[in-house]
């Protein structure tokens, strides 16, 4: 491993088919008042609502809700929590959801107590909250296994007005203090959500893992998640009730984006930037978007280092190496990733999800170009990769 890092995560988890039975306890030493932030309701038609009311019951709490969090949270939505959260003084935030929620409450967390922009500060501008700024502690508890929010500083904000889609990765300070992963309580997902976070894992894993080309331990542990996620889909698709497929599907979507993968090494994210600025134009599911341009995107840029995905194609997916050279190999090992794409019903192109030919150039404009893998790309590449993937 060539890099320098610091490691440290302070989220505690509680995992398992009983892990609900700790959350009383744990929301013990956060104060009186939380805010509970969930978001269509169906967490009132499986139960995880009233198992929620119970704990926080039991534990003495008075309760503010705010429901109706969307799937692309956005600077509307955030305004609202921020008000609420300030006028009710609330001690603490319970996200009760997957990904969106929780990145919402994490937003909320930090922007509550500020007075300035908070979009413009924190997000577009990328600053972290003051050393002695006020942020609201948070706790989750996941309904949908996909974007490791519940073990992260992440939150991504959609600005409609401005067809922006932008994440910031605070630090330790926002990181909810704990989470909450009952692998039952993602069964009653629709299908098509459960896809979506099933790729949105599988994304996480490989913006880190291509990039850099030493003998990092980082890398060994990206593949043997990446093998999990393949093997636990293919269970789970064909019965989303399979209980040890879930719990390793939530096992693995944590791990993929709890700060672990990344240490010691460089990292990607051109997929996440491209699919966030397909979601801002066209409010796409957001695992959906990274699937439909992943292959095309890979394609794009495995040039820039071959041996990677041919080391890819043969750790992740088995391909024969038969004398070919790096190229060759690397070529069948997105095959292979562009089948499974398709196997597991995830988009695999961007008319899907409502892209049109015309609409290209805005998208390319909406993307945040970064430098860390092994191209860095320019509008007009940013297009071609989109044309590929209608």
């Amino acid at each position: 491993m060539l890099g320098n890092f610091i490691y440290s995560n302070p989220t505690k988890l509680y995992f398992g088919d009983e892990a609900q039975k700790h959350l009383s306890d744990a929301l013990g030493g956060f104060g009186k008042k939380v805010l509970l932030i969930y978001g269509g309701g169906s967490i009132k038609q499986n139960g995880v609502y009233d198992d929620v009311i119970e704990a926080l019951t039991t534990a003495g709490k008075e309760i503010v809700e705010l429901p109706g969090v969307m799937s692309n949270p956005t600077l509307d939505k955030l305004d609202e929590g921020r008000r609420i959260a300030r006028e009710n003084d609330v001690d603490f935030i319970l996200a009760v959801g997957g990904g969106s929620t929780i990145d919402y409450a994490k937003a909320v967390s930090v922007s509550a107590w500020y007075d300035g922009d908070a979009w413009r500060n924190f997000w577009v501008n990328q600053n972290n909250p003051a050393a002695d700024a006020r942020i609201i502690p948070v706790g989750a508890v996941l309904t949908m296994a996909g974007t490791g929010s519940e073990m992260n500083g992440g939150s991504v904000i959609t600005n409609r007005a401005e067809n922006m889609k932008i994440g910031k990765v605070f630090g330790e300070n926002v990181m909810p203090k704990f989470a909450v992963l009952n692998p039952r309580y993602t069964f009653s997902l629709p299908r098509r959500q459960m896809i979506a976070g099933i790729f949105d894992t599988m994304s996480h894993i490989m913006e880190q893992y291509f990039s850099g080309d030493d003998d990092c331990t980082s890398d060994y542990l990206a593949e043997g998640l990446m093998r999990s996620v393949i093997a636990s889909s293919r269970a789970a698709v064909k019965n989303p009730e399979d209980y040890e497929a879930r719990s390793n599907l939530m096992w693995s979507s944590t791990w993929a984006l709890n700060t672990l993968l990344k240490a010691g090494k460089t990292q990607d994210w051109m997929v996440h930037m491209i699919g966030h600025a397909i979601s801002a134009c066209t409010d796409a599911t957001h695992g959906m978007t990274l699937s439909g341009i992943s292959v095309a995107y890979y394609r794009h840029i495995m040039p820039g280092c071959p041996a990677r995905f041919a080391r890819f194609a043969k750790v992740v997916w088995d391909v024969c190496p038969d004398g070919r050279s790096d190229e060759e190999i690397a070529s069948e090992g997105l095959d292979a990733l562009g089948a499974w794409i398709r196997e597991i019903g995830a988009a695999s192109e961007i008319t899907s999800l409502g892209v049109t030919s015309d609409m290209l150039d805005k998208i390319a404009d909406a993307t945040i170009i970064l430098p860390g893998g092994y191209r860095r790309l320019s509008h007009d590449d940013i297009v071609d990769i989109l044309r590929e993937s209608l």
